[in-house]
């Protein structure tokens, strides 16, 4: 478990980083929500604490959202919650980390300046939830019966955050749960928030994964403003581990700034302290290095035009993601020295980990 002394600085740092539970400023709901419970929940809730509700025939469709810029409408969809009905139940493939992700969620209410979100949602950067568990679980049950007797797993971090919602809808526990019984299901999540408490006392039978986003202090001070702390995060960890979860760790996004060595070492010095024993009994490293498209750059630049974040094409090298679409990750060089300390700093700290890949 994590160790609860702290010292003063960083009870300063909690003090300043608290993260408090997504409450959105407007809800849109598609009609067909309404039919499903969690839709007409979620209505009379919203309705009762007098949040804002609209109506829109589909996501796609959303219209209202208030600013007078671009970038004050970026950041009040942030604020806004879409609910609605996940119609395509073909999941997309998740590659190295599993092999589908499950569509629980898309959108987040953090703020990091690098995430591909910054594409994948475009111009549509509101939360959405889907009230259609049920049909999703079914869906999931499909696709691992197509491949027995291997283990299937899915990954439910693809398109969202979904710890950082998990008060809203209550899916994640709901997949957790239903995972349970898939023998040969395995579900995994990464969050960057600290909210894990619904998810303590939840049937996993060891089938998920619960993983936390950590990185260097510069990167997450400079980069991942509205989430939670390192060490609100590590002390989710601890929680999540005493609760009997496999436990990992992405470091994520690997990135290349002045003193990245000692900050990566301090963070693994500091993962090493506060882990005990029950949480290093089953504990997976994710390493993945930064990378940017041309239309995340752009999108970065506009949402965050104070941002530090280094994005010069000529500093990188082009690797051709699986659409063919062109991303600018670092040299061979400076790939192999982020890789090769990685590495070898996690066998130093943590000899019993597994490093599941780098990319």
């Amino acid at each position: 478990m994590v160790t609860t002394l702290i010292d003063q600085a960083d009870v300063r740092e909690q003090h300043l980083r608290q993260t408090k539970l997504f409450v959105p400023d407007l809800v849109f709901f598609e009609p067909q929500a309404l039919d499903y419970p969690l839709g007409e929940e979620l209505f009379r809730r919203y309705k009762r604490e007098g949040i804002p509700i609209k109506m829109t025939t589909s996501h796609n469709q959303v219209r209202g959202i208030p600013g007078e810029t671009d970038l004050e409408k970026y950041r009040n969809a942030k604020r806004t919650l879409v609910v609605g009905v996940r119609k395509t139940l073909t999941f997309e493939q998740s590659k190295p980390s599993a092999e589908y992700a499950i569509p629980l969620a898309t959108g987040c209410a953090g703020h990091c300046h690098y995430c591909y979100l910054n594409t994948n949602v475009g111009t549509k950067p509101y939360i959405r939830v889907y009230v259609n568990i049920e049909e999703i679980l079914e869906r999931v049950a499909q696709y691992i019966r197509e491949r027995e007797p291997e283990i299937t797993r899915f990954e439910a971090a693809c398109t969202s955050d979904p710890v950082g919602i998990e008060h809203i809808t209550g899916n994640l526990k709901r997949a957790i749960e239903f995972m349970a019984d898939q023998p040969n299901g395995r579900l995994r999540f990464v969050t960057k928030f600290h909210h894990v408490d619904p998810l303590l006392d939840a049937r996993h039978n060891k089938h998920t994964r619960f993983r936390f986003s950590v990185n260097a202090d510069y990167v997450i001070k400079h980069f991942e403003p509205g989430t939670s702390s390192f060490r609100e995060r590590l002390e989710a960890a601890g929680k999540v581990a005493a609760a009997g979860y496999p436990l990992g760790f992405i470091i994520a996004p690997l990135y290349w700034f002045d003193g990245w060595e000692e900050g990566y070492t301090h963070l693994l010095e500091t993962l090493d302290r506060q882990l005990g024993p029950e949480a290093r009994q089953d504990l997976t490293f994710e390493l993945i290095q930064h990378r940017f498209t041309k239309i995340a750059k752009s999108l970065i630049l506009e949402r965050y035009p104070k941002t530090k974040l280094r994005m010069e094409e000529s500093e990188r090298k082009i690797k051709w993601g699986k659409y063919g679409k062109a991303k600018y990750v670092y040299p061979d060089v400076q790939a192999f020295a982020l890789k090769s300390h990685l590495e070898a700093e996690i066998q130093r700290f943590f000899p019993e980990a597994r490093i599941e890949y780098f990319t």
